[in-house]
Parts: structure tokens; sequence; C-alpha cells
């Protein structure tokens, strides 16, 4: 399905369906919205590719979601905005489609976790959990990426960041992995992470890739108890309700849906996100790549 420029769609992009995480949270807070989810499932996971490839899968997938009419897109998906979102908003989009955005999932994490506006980088003003010592738990390139501990010190040095690659995770939920598989999986990693912290208090957990979300009761069980997980999707949608209201021209006027797509054969992609999301209705459709302009 292809929109105009006015209908103003937005779009959600991951690499893969954890994206559908923080599409049902926009959805639930954006009901009157009009949306197209686009997984390159064909690609997956970038977080075992290099930085260029992961750039230029990126930038493919957005030239995709433009063709078909979004005005807007959402960058779900926490390795490619750790390689080159800024990147691409500055020197890409300008260039290309000077009246297109795309924001991602990193920013509204690290001012939740923070207290602080992205644009205020060592601003002495509130913090979110300060002093206080803050587990992430992502994918290996987004932990080796140091996004989440580099952008939370410029704003809040005083919140200890310790990250733990969970490398096994993306490919076993997007394979369909038993519970119990997963489970074992998520208790192996939190062991690890309270390993290296000797002790040390732990108050908040971010799950810093989108695919985390979907077995965030997991994450819950393993924590110990009082831990505070930010949840990505809806700190995700309350960012996006807040930027529509300062950019109204983004809405859109079609009323609600959603119509989803990836990059290889969609039975298999279909019936997972019927699963994940509990939604028999969902139904993937095929899109060919298409090379970006860079």
């Amino acid at each position: 399905m292809i929109f105009t420029d006015e209908d103003a769609v937005i779009g959600v992009f991951d690499s893969g369906s954890g994206g559908l995480a923080v599409l049902k949270e926009l959805r639930a807070s954006l009901p009157d919205q009009r949306f197209i989810y686009y997984g390159d499932h064909g690609n997956a996971p970038y977080g075992d590719r290099d930085a260029d490839s992961i750039y230029a899968l990126t930038l493919s997938s957005l030239t995709q979601l433009f063709a078909m009419g979004c005005s807007l897109v959402v960058l779900a998906c926490n390795t490619a905005a750790a390689t080159g979102l800024r990147r691409l908003q500055q020197t890409w989009l300008p260039v290309h489609y000077p009246d297109k955005r795309v924001i991602g999932v990193v920013v509204p994490m690290v001012e939740a976790l923070t207290g602080v506006p992205w644009m205020a980088a060592c601003d002495t003003g509130r913090r979110g959990v300060a002093g206080k010592t803050v587990a992430v738990f992502a994918t290996r390139y987004t932990v080796n990426s140091r996004i989440f501990v580099d952008e939370t010190a410029k704003r809040a040095p005083e919140i200890n960041v310790v990250q733990q690659a969970c490398p096994s995770l993306v490919k076993l939920i997007e394979a369909g992995a038993p519970l119990p598989a997963l489970r074992r999986a998520v208790r192996r990693y939190v062991a690890l992470l309270r390993h290296r912290l000797e002790g040390a208090h732990l108050s908040a957990a971010l799950l810093g890739c989108t695919h985390y979300p979907l077995i965030e009761a997991l994450f819950a069980e393993a924590l110990p108890d009082g831990v505070e997980i930010f949840s990505q999707p809806k700190i995700t949608a309350q960012s996006l309700v807040a930027y529509l209201a300062r950019h109204p021209e983004f809405r859109s006027d079609l009323g609600p849906g959603v119509s989803f797509y990836t990059s290889t054969a969609p039975e298999a992609i279909t019936r997972l996100a019927q699963r994940l999301l509990g939604d028999s209705q969902i139904q993937f459709q095929r899109l060919e790549a298409c090379k970006a302009q860079v």
C-alpha cells in the first residue's frame, strides 16, 4: 500500500520482530494514527554485522518506507540507532529527504534514565536515578557501541551503568524458542551481570533491544525484587506523543490502521508476530529490497 506525502503515515522499522513491541505501544497511545511496520528479517540480526553494513541496510529500509508514503519513521532498532541515527539525520536526510524525519528509541531511554533532556548534556538539573547502579541488557553490538554508557555519563555521570551483552536472545525470540529456553537464557545473562556487580545494589534495568520487552516478564523474574525495568516501548510511545504535539504536521487523518511488511518470506514472520502479540489479524507481506541513495 502506498500513501501520498499528505497522508503523513508513520513508519516503524526494526531489523526483525522486536519493533512489534514498540508498535503495539504506539498504537495504544495513538489509536487514530495510521502506521506501516517494516521488519528487515531477511538481514537480521543486525547485531552480528559491521557498522557499514548496518548503516547501508538502515538507509535501504528507510528509503523503502519513504517510498511507501511515510513522512516520519521510528527507528525501533537499538543497533541501527547506535550505529548511524545521528549521522543519517545530519547528512543523509537533509540531502535526499529534507521533508522527512527519523527518530529513534535510544534518545527517549537516556532521557528517562537520567531525567535530563537529550540536548542538555552535562546539565545539572534533575536526575532520574542519581548515584545508583543501572543495568543495560542489549545486543553485543549495542554494548560495544557504549551509547547508553556514554550518553548517560554526559547527562548524569553519577549513574553507574553496567552492561551485559545477550547475544543469543534475539535469535531465540525470532526462532520462536519455547519459554523454558528463553527463561534459561535470561537467567544466565542476569547472573553474569550480577556476578560482575560484586554485591553492589542494582536499582534499575534498561532493556536496550526492542526484542527484549517481548520477554520482559522473564527479566522481571530473574532480576532482584525492587529493580525498576525501563520499558522501551512505553517510553518511546510517550516520546512520540510529545513529538507529534510539537509537530502536528506528521499526524495522519487517514484513521487507524497498520500494514506489515518484511524483507523475507512472510509466512513464518506472520506466525511469529501473531504469537508474540496475540493478534491473529496480523498478516505480513514481502517487499523486495531497494537501494538507497548515498
